[in-house]
């Protein structure tokens, strides 16, 4: 049984969120809270499997609140998805560098929210290929410093790199086959080894490095040379 939290300061959005997560015979919601500082203190007195954790909360935000979880010891196997009303809130990005697991619009469709529940508790993914194009997309338009190749990577094989790298694009574990022509249990290894020897929590902060260290650049489209 997956375990959930749910933060929102609205009541009515918390009711038809614990409907629809309670109907599911594999998700129980085992609390909820109005507020990030609330959030905070009944994660660590339930320890829950996945957070649905509002962004915009009065007190402590959304974010705050999952920083901190993050960073209690206890509560390292938690995983956070930041609910949002926009596509594209300007501090998603920033969300996914301190390691929450992905993030959700409010209006995503209910079978896609019991879903991402499902596969954020797995740890296998964090967001659809399609939001995460769109994150990148956001990301990569916005001036930054120059990246450099991150020693981090040199642990890597030529495969797994070139796996990180479409992971970055934005791809799912099906289309990074079908691009390697690979059967879509190895690539799902590939990416797995790549994140344990990165030490990254999750597929978000792989998208993330994969920026960050020019594995993947603004427009690339093709494999590596």
């Amino acid at each position: 049984m997956i375990r959930v939290l749910l933060a929102d300061d609205q009541a009515l959005v918390r009711a038809g969120f614990r409907a629809l997560l309670d109907s599911a015979d594999d998700i129980q919601v085992v609390a909820e809270a109005s507020d990030g500082e609330e959030a905070v203190r009944v994660a660590r007195a339930e320890r829950p499997d996945v957070v649905l954790m509002d962004i915009r909360m009065p007190g402590v935000d959304g974010l705050a609140a999952a920083a901190r979880i993050i960073a209690e010891p206890a509560l390292e196997k938690t995983r956070i998805i930041i609910l949002t009303t926009f596509d594209l809130d300007e501090y998603i990005f920033e969300a996914l560098r301190s390691g929450v697991s992905g993030f959700l619009v409010k209006d995503t469709e209910p079978r896609d929210l019991l879903q991402a529940v499902r596969v954020v508790h797995r740890g296998e993914a964090l967001l659809s290929p399609g939001i995460t194009r769109r994150l990148i997309s956001d990301y990569t338009s916005r001036p930054r410093a120059n990246a450099e190749p991150s020693p981090r990577l040199n642990g890597l094989t030529d495969r797994e790199r070139e796996v990180v790298a479409l992971v970055g694009r934005g791809l799912s574990n099906e289309e990074i086959a079908r691009e390697l022509v690979l059967s879509p249990a190895t690539a799902k290894t590939h990416v797995s080894r790549a994140m344990v020897k990165l030490g990254v929590r999750d597929r978000a902060q792989l998208v993330v490095l994969a920026y960050e260290s020019a594995l993947v650049t603004p427009g690339w489209s093709g494999r590596n040379p």
